[in-house]
Order: C-alpha cells, then sequence, then structure tokens
C-alpha cells in the first residue's frame, strides 16, 4: 500500500513537471509572436518624431495637378441702384388708406396708397376759377370783336380783349398742368389723389403708415422705394493683396449657402477705387441675373478664377492633418525620422485626393495618414 502511495506521488509530480514545462513554451512563442513596442523620440516642439519601427506608417507620394489659381471671397446681395425708383408725392397731405407694404411685389400702375390733400383742392379750385376767367374773357373779346366790325368801338379795345382772352387760356393751361403734375385727374375733382406704383417689381423701403402725414419734398423721404430685382449686386470684399486676381469683365462662381447645388455666373462690372482703411480691402461688384432665389441681405461665396493654370501637388486626404486651424502633412527623413510640415490646403479632387496649394511639391513623399502618426507621437 505504501507501494502504491509513493507511485502517485511520483506521477503526480512528472506531469506537474511536463505542465509547467508546455507552459513556458507557449508563452516564449506567444512572445516572440507579438511585435516589439513602438519607441518614440520626438523633438521639443513636436515638428520632428523618430520612431523605431518606421515602416507600420505607409508613405505616399504626391501628385500632380495643373489648375487655374482661385481666390474665395464672402459677399452680400444687394439691389442695382440704378433699378431703384422712388414712390413720392408732389402733394402734402394725410395718408387715408394704404393697399401695399414693404415685401410686397407690386405691378406698375398698382394703387399704393390714397393721400387727402389740401394742395388738390385749391389746385382744382385755382383751375375752376381760371376756366370761369377764361369764358368771361372770351365773350368779351367776341362782343368787342363785334363792335369794332360795326365801328361802335376803338381798335385798341378790341386789342385789349383779345389780350385778355390769351391770358386767361394761358391761365386755365398752366392750372391743368399742375395738376397733372400734382397727379389729380382734372376731369374728376376731388381732394384724393391715388399714388400708384411707377414700374413692376418688389417695394423693398416703406416710410409711410396709415394716417400719416405726408409733407412736401424737401423734408420728407420718399414714400416706397421699389426695386426691380431680375439683376442683383453683390459687394464683395476683396484683400489689396489678392486684386491682381480681379479683373473687370471677367466671370465668378456664386455659391450660395442655402442653395448648395446651385451655382450662378456673376460679372465683375466695377472694382473699388478706394480700400478701407481699416479693413485693407476693396468693394469689388458682381452684376447676377436672379433666377428667384437671392434675396437682398444673403451671403454667398464669390470665387474668382485664375487666367493661368499653376501645378501644385496631390495628396490623400487622409494625408493631411488639420491642428491648430492649420494644415500639416508628416515627410519622412533619414533616420526613421518623420517631419511635421505646414502646408496649404486646396480643393478636395477625385479619388479622395486633396490639391496642396504650397509647402509640398509633386514627387515628395508623405505619411499616408497622418492622424495615425500623430495619435502615436501624443501617446
Amino acid at each position: 500500500m505504501n507501494l502504491t502511495i509513493v507511485v502517485e506521488a511520483v506521477v503526480c509530480v512528472a506531469l506537474a513537471f511536463g505542465l509547467a514545462g508546455c507552459g513556458g513554451k507557449a508563452n516564449a512563442n506567444t512572445a516572440e509572436a507579438a511585435p516589439p513596442p513602438t519607441t518614440i523620440e520626438r523633438a521639443p516642439d513636436g515638428s520632428i518624431a523618430k520612431v523605431d519601427n518606421p515602416s507600420q506608417f505607409p508613405l505616399a507620394m504626391a501628385g500632380k495637378h495643373a489648375s487655374a489659381p482661385e481666390l474665395q471671397v464672402t459677399g452680400v446681395v444687394s439691389p442695382d441702384v440704378s433699378r431703384n425708383i422712388p414712390v413720392i408725392s408732389l402733394a402734402s397731405g394725410r395718408v387715408v388708406e394704404i393697399h401695399a407694404r414693404i415685401g410686397d411685389t407690386v405691378e406698375k400702375g398698382q394703387l399704393l396708397v390714397r393721400i387727402q390733400s389740401a394742395d388738390i383742392a385749391q389746385a382744382f379750385s385755382d383751375n375752376q376759377q381760371a376756366v370761369a376767367d377764361e369764358t368771361l374773357a372770351r365773350a368779351q373779346y367776341e362782343r368787342a370783336k363785334l363792335l369794332f366790325e360795326k365801328g361802335a368801338t376803338a381798335q385798341k379795345d378790341l386789342e385789349v380783349a383779345e389780350d385778355a382772352e390769351a391770358k386767361a387760356a394761358i391761365t386755365v393751361r398752366t392750372t391743368l398742368s399742375r395738376l397733372r403734375i400734382l397727379g389729380a385727374d382734372p376731369d374728376h375733382p376731388t381732394a384724393l389723389i391715388d399714388i400708384a406704383a411707377p414700374v413692376s417689381g418688389v417695394i423693398t423701403e416703406q416710410n409711410v403708415t396709415a394716417s400719416a402725414g405726408v409733407k412736401t419734398l424737401d423734408n420728407s423721404p420718399n414714400l416706397f422705394t421699389i426695386s426691380d430685382l431680375s439683376n442683383v449686386w453683390i459687394l464683395c470684399d476683396v484683400y489689396e493683396n489678392d486684386l491682381p486676381n480681379v479683373r473687370l469683365g471677367e466671370y465668378v462662381d456664386i455659391h450660395l449657402n442655402a442653395y448648395p447645388s446651385q451655382v450662378l455666373k456673376g460679372r465683375i462690372s466695377n472694382i473699388g477705387p478706394i480700400l478701407d482703411p481699416n479693413t485693407r480691402t476693396a468693394k469689388v461688384r458682381l452684376e447676377v441675373p436672379n433666377p428667384g432665389m437671392l434675396r437682398m441681405g444673403m451671403f454667398v461665396t464669390a470665387t474668382f478664377h485664375g487666367l493661368t493654370k499653376e501645378t501644385h501637388a496631390t495628396v490623400p486626404a487622409a494625408a493631411v492633418l488639420h491642428l491648430h486651424d492649420r494644415d500639416w502633412v508628416y515627410v519622412p527623413i533619414e533616420g526613421g525620422r518623420f517631419q511635421r510640415v505646414g502646408v496649404t490646403g486646396g480643393p478636395m479632387l477625385a479619388g479622395n485626393m486633396q490639391e496642396i496649394l504650397s509647402g509640398l511639391e509633386p514627387g515628395q513623399r508623405v505619411v499616408s495618414n497622418a492622424l495615425v502618426l500623430q495619435n502615436t507621437v501624443e501617446q
């Protein structure tokens, strides 16, 4: 019985040593299969990073792309001042009816406002008196003419009557002209005057309300301003360093935030001769046909195109690192090190590529995924 116990003990010890040996071999194989840890060395400013296994960061060669230079600026939609028509009243008075308001689209001849005017009443009174005086002067002239033919009056009396009749006719024409200038209808005597739209368009300004007083032109603003918005202006601020890229008569692409799929064309019609002393920018005016979507005060992005093409580098979009409001790429240098280089990113191209406007030349190699390297460096 004791012999049996001894044998069992020997077997257990042997099994234990065998299992320990297998576990050691498994751990050794696992250690050999795992990749070596990455060791990072970087410069104090973070511009250069050294790794002991640079092959784990794939590289891409910068391509080449030829395109005309572009300048993008913001602009504001404004009405064409040459298409702004003021609505005025030459007669003073009080507003009794308003038939339109700011933002309304009106047609030429449409009633906008009705005014009760003492000036109109006085003008009708003057006209009626002039007509009565002309009737009397004509009758006196006819009587003097008949008496002169019968030798019952002198020629000078006939001439006086003829002159009086001619002056009365002039007075009638003058009072009629004043009525028409004030906007009244001579055939319908009334103290009310209707102010109609002189042109078709949109009311962009309103300075009158119901029961408000209307004064003479020397101290009163326009009742309304009607704008023809079929063609509008876009006013852009362009820095003085970018003015060489702006030329009169050239066409510009207009992009709207509200309608990103729409691209409009605008023509440069004016480049401001005076720079803003605070912002060092000049006003550039674009003339744009309005398809109906442009509204006053809307912000747009205007893209100016250069005439000569320039060749720039292209890299995968992932190779560009956006850090601290700047664009960077990692360029390999000797000794397994990578240098972070500042670049100026351009527009996106087909195939998930990005154009580099400056800081990198075609043919240079860059890390294809800059974010991975950056995260590794920061760990």
